[in-house]
């Protein structure tokens, strides 16, 4: 594929990233090393790994880059939900990421069908 560029759920993914990295500067200094960081990390690797899967040599290999991704996804929707549990934002602040989470995931499973 290689064209990971042109991809709409890497140009989300690549949105996603940027709000996260905004959100995450709302967090106390105290959580720069931990929360902070996993969860930069964690959303960095979501476009990475579609990146990744598209510049493969077949399309079990980009499904199986996409899965990772996928998971990624999940991962962040989790820690984004933990910095609620932990009052560090109120809700309403981390509402935009979980809804491109959301599209991402579907938009995830829809390529993945569509590689099969």
């Amino acid at each position: 594929m290689n064209k990971y560029q042109d991809l709409k759920i890497w140009e989300k993914s690549m949105e996603l990233v940027e709000k996260t990295y905004l959100l995450m500067k709302l967090l106390p200094d105290e959580e720069k090393f931990g929360l902070v960081s996993q969860i930069k990390r964690c959303s960095v690797s979501i476009p990475s790994n579609i990146a990744e899967g598209a510049g493969r040599n077949s399309n079990n290999e980009f499904k199986h880059f996409l899965s990772i991704a996928n998971g990624s996804t999940t991962e962040l929707e989790t820690q984004i939900l933990l910095t609620v549990r932990l009052h560090l934002v109120d809700k309403n602040e981390i509402q935009e990421i979980l809804n491109l989470c959301t599209e991402i995931k579907k938009m995830n499973y829809a390529l993945q069908k569509s590689l099969s």
